[in-house]
């Protein structure tokens, strides 16, 4: 394993959480998000922070193997920095500005990517490939809770 890589990638998946919930503000206390009518399946909030530190972790370890893997990193950019955006900004625009539609197509972006992402490596990285199924597991289900909240608000 390429420590540095692993503790750059980390470094930047965890900045881009503390990115986006500093976006976000205190509006998932607030009452328009507390107002909201949510889905069914919305699990308790304990469990988006315990969901967002593991994604974070094994993302990052499958993107340090990813980099060990890969010779031309532009490739590698070229689908990993639009999804940390889509990732950060998405708490902007669904919590801080309250824009549903736009947080649902963003949130669609990102899972596109997170899918591509996965796809695109599954030869090279072999049962690394494994890494991302928590981050592509959570982006369906958020996917289908800004889905929900857009329909029913």
């Amino acid at each position: 394993m390429n420590w540095k890589a692993l503790i750059t990638f980390l470094a930047i998946n965890f900045g881009g959480l503390y990115i986006g919930a500093f976006l976000m503000g205190d509006a998932v206390t607030g009452e328009w998000y507390s107002e909201l009518d949510k889905a069914p399946w919305t699990p308790p909030g304990w469990v988006f922070g315990a969901a967002w530190t593991t994604i974070m972790i094994c993302f990052s370890v499958y993107m340090a193997r990813w980099w060990d893997t890969i010779d031309e990193k532009k490739s590698l950019f070229g689908l990993f920095i639009p999804a940390w955006i889509c990732n950060v900004i998405w708490n902007f625009i669904f919590f801080n500005q309250q824009m549903m539609g736009l947080g649902l197509v963003i949130i669609i972006v990102l899972t596109i990517l997170v899918t591509l992402i996965g796809i695109r490596n599954i030869s090279k990285l072999k049962l690394y490939s494994f890494l991302i199924l928590p981050y592509f597991i959570w982006m369906c289900i958020a996917t289908s809770l800004n889905a929900y909240a857009y329909l029913y608000n």
